[in-house]
């Protein structure tokens, strides 16, 4: 089994309700979930003029291999009613595989570590909740010590403990 983390996230609809369907399809279908972190509103990355999301960090064990799981995830996304229409815009839920154990991917599907993990407050701050010790495999840093140089200074506040 490996341990996994993942980032859920969401700013259209009731993005609360898309986050609990997310985790319960990746219980369901991907693994155990082992630790969440608290629910955090973020302000939008990249493209700002569109509402704030709600993101949430899950540590999960499966027995999927790496693409295995980034075509499980993708088949959630789109049951979920994900539409790829832009960059960065707007969406019901995003997963992304932020961490497979500590393996190092690069193909031209999936690169894991997730390459912009450090530039992220939104991404940093609901995983170092649950895995401040972690040690990022390419940067050699825990994920509190990237908190803390983190250059990225949007709002990314607590929304509420998952039930």
């Amino acid at each position: 089994m490996n341990e996994i983390f993942l980032l859920t996230g969401g700013n259209l609809g009731d993005r609360l309700e898309y986050l609990q369907k997310a985790y319960k399809l990746i219980e369901s279908k991907v693994g155990t979930v082992l630790e969440k972190s608290s629910i955090y509103e973020t302000a939008p990355w990249g493209y700002s003029e569109q509402q704030a999301f709600l993101n949430q960090v899950l540590c999960i064990t499966t027995t999927l291999q790496p693409m295995e799981l980034l075509q499980q995830l993708l088949c959630i996304e789109l049951e979920m009613g994900r539409q790829r229409l832009e960059k960065m815009g707007p969406r019901v839920i995003d997963i992304d595989i932020l961490f497979y154990g500590n393996q190092i991917i690069s193909t031209p599907d999936l690169i894991v570590p997730h390459p912009r993990i450090s530039e992220r407050r939104f991404v940093l701050t609901p995983l170092g909740e649950i895995a401040p010790g972690f040690i990022h495999p390419v940067l050699k840093k825990t994920i509190n010590e990237l908190l803390e140089i983190c250059s990225d200074q949007l709002e990314v506040k607590i929304y509420t403990a998952m039930p």
